[in-house]
């Protein structure tokens, strides 16, 4: 059960993830009145500095002792900036393009944690299963994220559509298991002091 939840709050995070990424351009072209290589330069800039955040995400997993407490706070910040993207767009601040920003980095400093902890909680005779039910997942949900968002956003306008983006990452947050990686070290700590 615990791979279970953990599979399903990695594809809840990987939403924002992709919403942020494929409209970023799009957004500050038609929404920000920004130059379309002033878009990609800023999304270049970010992409680096998502990387930085992942790799920074990996460290505080390390010296926390867990991937899922980590984890389940990355979801509630990128819960805030989808939100904080809807307002800044309602109000035409320059909140918008801040939030957008933070969700562009906030939203991928995870994924390294979810195939972490996959692995950790499968062990070394389950991971290769347990890392493609992982990477399957992710993928079904980055594939369904494009349509489904282009949708929200036609029909109805960006602050609809990352509202309800934002609904994926409190998803995520309530499904990572805490208790459940706290557990399966407990099980892991039994089977290694057994004689």
């Amino acid at each position: 059960m615990t791979l279970i939840r953990l599979h399903t709050a990695s594809a809840m995070l990987v939403v924002p993830q992709f919403v942020s990424a494929t409209f970023a351009v799009t957004y500050l072209v038609s929404a920000r009145d920004w130059s379309p290589v002033a878009a990609g330069q800023l999304v270049a800039v970010v992409q680096v500095m998502g990387a930085a955040g992942r790799i920074l995400a990996g460290v505080w997993s390390d010296r926390a002792g867990s991937r899922m407490r980590p984890m389940r706070l990355i979801a509630v910040f990128a819960l805030a900036t989808m939100v904080l993207w809807a307002i800044g767009d309602v109000f035409d601040s320059w909140l918008a393009v801040a939030a957008l920003i933070a969700a562009m980095v906030v939203t991928v400093t995870d994924n390294g944690l979810g195939f972490t902890a996959t692995a950790e909680l499968a062990g070394p005779f389950w991971a290769g299963r347990a890392l493609g039910v992982q990477n399957t997942g992710q993928n079904i949900a980055a594939m369904a994220a494009a349509p489904l968002f282009s949708t929200l956003i036609t029909a109805f306008s960006y602050p609809v559509a990352l509202v309800a983006a934002a609904v994926f990452p409190a998803v995520g947050a309530a499904l990572t298991p805490v208790a459940g990686e706290s557990a399966a070290r407990v099980d892991a700590v039994e089977v290694e002091v057994r004689p």
